[in-house]
Formats: structure tokens, sequence, C-alpha cells
């Protein structure tokens, strides 16, 4: 999903019976607000979320939703499929269907999925240029050594990109476990980590995006981020 942006008189022409050009007298005469405030130029901006007012009624009262899900095993990261159930199948908000997913998760994988109607924010938090570390818990087919710790944090070269990928941190928890953050979203990077070393990744689970966590969210369960939370204000 985009997230549009218009210039104020194009909008006005699109959502009333009004002209680009009566713009400037609607401006004049004060009957243009913008988020609750008079406008006063044809090239402010209006987004999918700012609310506009023309003469006392409302043209746009769009509200941004952001939601974590907590994604099972066996859910496909898409809004829509004709075998499997989704992840939006198992979200209960009445925006479901103007959603998107920020970030997908493989079939098997599981945890945390966002999910948005504010493509800006999703834009933001899947750019490079963010850097917003994912967090994993792996478990493997073969033990996990130190040797493991020191090539992820110089990183490595995956041949059919052309590209080394980023520093990643690795915590050792158990012979066949461990926990690794990294700042990028290849296809199917973590896999393709551990294949450097021909160990198997068994299970795989996202345990958080920035300092967004799945503290007191169950498995299959979401729950909307508050405008308090990092990133959203």
């Amino acid at each position: 999903m985009t997230s549009r942006t218009q210039r104020l008189d194009r909008f006005i022409s699109q959502n009333s019976a009004y002209s680009l050009s009566d713009t400037h007298l609607l401006l004049a005469r004060k009957r243009i607000l913008l988020d609750g405030v008079v406008a006063c130029s044809i090239q402010q901006k209006v987004t999918r979320f700012t609310h506009v007012m023309l003469d006392g009624q409302c043209l746009q009262d769009n509200k941004p939703v952001y939601l974590m899900l907590n994604k099972p095993r066996g859910v496909v990261s898409a809004t829509k499929d004709s075998r499997h159930t989704t992840v939006l199948d198992l979200v209960q908000h009445p925006q479901k269907n103007e959603l998107h997913i920020v970030g997908r998760l493989d079939f098997n994988t599981t945890g945390v999925v966002l999910l948005t109607n504010d493509g800006a924010w999703s834009r933001k938090l899947s750019s490079p240029e963010s850097a917003i570390t994912k967090t994993y818990e792996v478990t493997l087919s073969q033990p996990v050594t130190d040797e493991y710790v020191a090539v992820f944090r110089q990183g490595i070269y995956f041949r059919y990109e052309n590209v080394t990928t980023r520093p990643a941190s690795l915590d050792i928890l158990s012979d066949y476990t461990c926990r690794l953050s990294l700042t990028e979203g290849r296809y199917h990077q973590v896999k393709r980590m551990f294949g450097f070393f021909q160990n198997e990744v068994l299970a795989l689970h996202r345990v958080s995006v920035g300092t967004l966590d799945l503290q007191g969210v169950e498995t299959g369960q979401s729950r909307l981020l508050t405008p308090a939370e990092p990133g959203l204000v």
C-alpha cells in the first residue's frame, strides 16, 4: 500500500465540487482546516492521514493502524492465500483489509510480524538506511561454536547477490540454540548465513523488531501498537 501525498488544491478538486482555481478563494476565506488549523497555501501537503475539513464538513479522516502479531508456524505472510491461513486471517480489526505486512516471515518461521496501513512507516522500517535490528532465536541441527560468532561479526559473502552481509551479533545460548541480531532482511538470510557452515536451521523465531517485542502477546494473537511506542511518534 502506498502513502499518497497530494497538494492541497489537487486534493480539494478531487474530493469536492470545487476546482483547482477555487482553492485560492477557499483559502482566503479560511474555509479549509488541516488537522484543525486553517490552511494557508494551495501547496500544503495532504497525506493519507491528514484530517481535512471544508466548510465544516469532513473530507478525510483516516486513522493510521500499527499492529503486531505473534505469527505461528504454518501461517503464510500474505494478505490472501487460497490454501493456507494468512497472518491477516488471525487479525481482528475493523480495518484489517487495509493493512499490509512490514517484513515477511517464512511459512514455518514464527514470531514478530508488523502490519499497518501507513506506507511511509513501513518503508521507513524496511529501508536499509534505517538499520532496524531484528533479533531471532535459532535452533540448529549441529552444535554452534565460537567460530560462528567471529564470522557473523565479520559478515558472510553471498555469491548470488555479490554482497557481504552486514556485521551481525550472535549469542550462543546452548550447543544447538543461539540468538542472532542483524540489521538486514535479505532473502532467507538467516538460513543462508548458517548454511555457510552447512548447519541446517530447524526452527526460527523472530523475537523483536527494534524495541518492539512480543511481551504479553500469545502465539496467534495480536495487539495494537500505541502512539507512545518507539517509531510511532
